[in-house]
């Protein structure tokens, strides 16, 4: 009889529903939220005050991640959040949700569960309502959650959060089976992928967050998906969209693109863990050791070029171990870098974006070559051996390819590309002006799109690290990055090069 009352409760309520109001944004939120994102916050609050579950599905780039904290930190200063919020991700990202979290809610805390020693901070699932123990936020990943589901389905969560939620739309997947398992009092769908394509994985995700609300999987295909997809039919169409209407949330950039800036640039940080992680430090300690032999024999002025190469070596290690010369390192297929960007390709192409990679190694173009190639994604490239440019450059100016994949140093120059509207660098580059230049050569900024640039680094690498050094020495970073000795010698000093040389954790 309870559940009747807070049924009809629920449905009062809901048939008074006017608008969503209007929520202030939180205190201690360290961001200013856009008129979108602030949009979206009212929205996220509207569902979990009727109780009700949606996918929030705008564009990647648009900041799904800081609308989701600025809600949950709502919830926390309500006294609302009395049990722990579970958040899945893919691998890639979960360390960029913890980064998020300490930079833009540092009043919720979280703890991440992941790696081979995870199940030494188990104690947040075992014992969640202890002092020591309790945390706001629990984190893990899609690859974990099946292997140690027992621990997670003793637990009552107060939100349960996917993260690129198109990771659950196959309903037969043990994976899937395992959400459904799941107690929370709110469900949250986050994804980029617009769902108009895909009514399968749509009702995958809608069953996993309102179950019954779409009918059964047969009535669904029966009432909407064969209508729509095979027939084409509209009434179905605008029907279906009737009903989902107040349950999904998605802004693209082209409709909110006055709100945004001209070019929008985000640092994607990434940790490398298992065999690459293994192979960076063994590249470090062999060059700190080798280094300090040669300093020592010839002072650190003299010794430029070997410092430099020990710096390549390790810069190379970061994107990916087989642009190392040496046996052992040709036997590590793992790049987080890589993984990264083949996560997030189809997604953006599936936005209908037009992508630039940038790579300062002709070596690494080719290897992201062979994943295109594999994945079946349409892409030209530039690199200093490319004859035809102008060939290369028109066919994807008109449409032909989504992606193009260019060497920083043939293609920084000259190139006129305002087709793209999304630019990645996959390596950090020497000189940030050259850097902005292949960026804005890529648009001549007068263009009619905003922009999206990701760089990624690896975190607490040397690519981070020549990053800081950027901010403060830009010529100091300069001559690090570079493969030239220069004339006006590097100014290393020891401590510099101590830093540059530190282990990754």
């Amino acid at each position: 009889a309870k559940g009747t009352t807070k049924l009809r409760e629920l449905a009062d309520k809901l048939k008074d529903f006017q608008e969503v109001t209007t929520v202030p944004v939180p205190v201690g939120l360290n961001a200013t939220l856009r008129t979108y994102q602030h949009q979206g916050l009212n929205w996220l609050q509207f569902l979990r005050e009727y109780q009700l579950n949606g996918i929030l599905a705008d564009d990647m780039g648009l900041g799904k991640t800081i609308q989701t904290l600025a809600h949950l930190l709502i919830e926390k200063q309500h006294g609302r959040l009395t049990k722990p919020v579970l958040i899945v991700a893919p691998t890639s990202v979960i360390f960029n949700w913890a980064n998020e979290i300490d930079k833009f809610t540092p009043q919720l805390s979280y703890q991440v569960l992941h790696g081979s020693k995870r199940k030494d901070n188990f104690a947040c699932l075992e014992n969640p309502e202890e002092l020591e123990t309790k945390v706001d936020i629990i984190i893990t990943s899609y690859a974990l959650i099946t292997k140690d589901l027992e621990y997670y389905t003793e637990q009552k969560y107060y939100y349960l959060i996917l993260d690129e939620a198109h990771y659950i739309k196959n309903t037969k997947t043990k994976l899937y089976q395992a959400f459904l398992s799941l107690k929370a009092q709110h469900k949250l769908c986050l994804t980029g992928t617009p769902m108009e394509n895909h009514l399968g994985e749509f009702w995958a995700q809608f069953n996993f967050l309102l179950p019954g609300f779409l009918g059964g999987q047969r009535q669904f295909t029966k009432l909407f998906r064969t209508p729509i997809e095979k027939h084409g039919e509209l009434e179905r169409k605008q029907l279906l969209n009737q009903r989902i209407k107040p349950f999904i949330l998605r802004r693209t950039k082209d409709k909110i693109a006055t709100e945004l800036p001209p070019k929008t640039e985000i640092i994607q940080k990434l940790r490398i863990e298992g065999k690459q992680a293994e192979l960076y430090e063994s590249v470090r300690l062999a060059m700190d050791s080798r280094l300090k032999d040669i300093i020592a024999d010839k002072g650190l002025k003299r010794s430029q070029i070997e410092v430099l190469d020990a710096l390549l070596k390790l810069r190379q290690v970061c994107n990916h171990p087989k642009l190392l010369k040496l046996e052992g390192a040709k036997r590590v297929n793992q790049s987080a870098k890589l993984e990264y960007l083949m996560e997030t390709l189809p997604e953006q192409i599936d936005e209908g974006r037009r992508i630039l990679i940038f790579s300062q190694f002709t070596s690494m173009l080719s290897l992201i070559e062979a994943e295109l190639i594999e994945a079946g994604i349409g892409y030209v490239k530039l690199t200093g051996s490319t004859t035809k440019r102008q060939e290369v450059v028109d066919k994807f100016q008109r449409g032909e390819v989504p992606v193009f994949l260019i060497s920083l140093r043939a293609g920084g120059v000259g190139l006129n590309l305002t087709a793209a509207d999304t630019v990645i660098h996959f390596d950090p580059w020497w000189n940030p002006a050259v850097e902005n230049q292949a960026t804005d050569r890529a648009y001549r900024i007068g263009q009619d799109k905003p922009v999206f640039v990701y760089k990624l680094i690896i975190e607490n690498s040397i690519e981070e690290k020549i990053q800081k050094i950027q901010q403060n020495k830009a010529e100091l970073a300069k001559a690090l990055l570079s493969e030239e000795v220069s004339d006006n010698k590097l100014s290393l000093t020891d401590d510099i090069l101590g830093s540059l040389l530190s282990p990754l954790s």
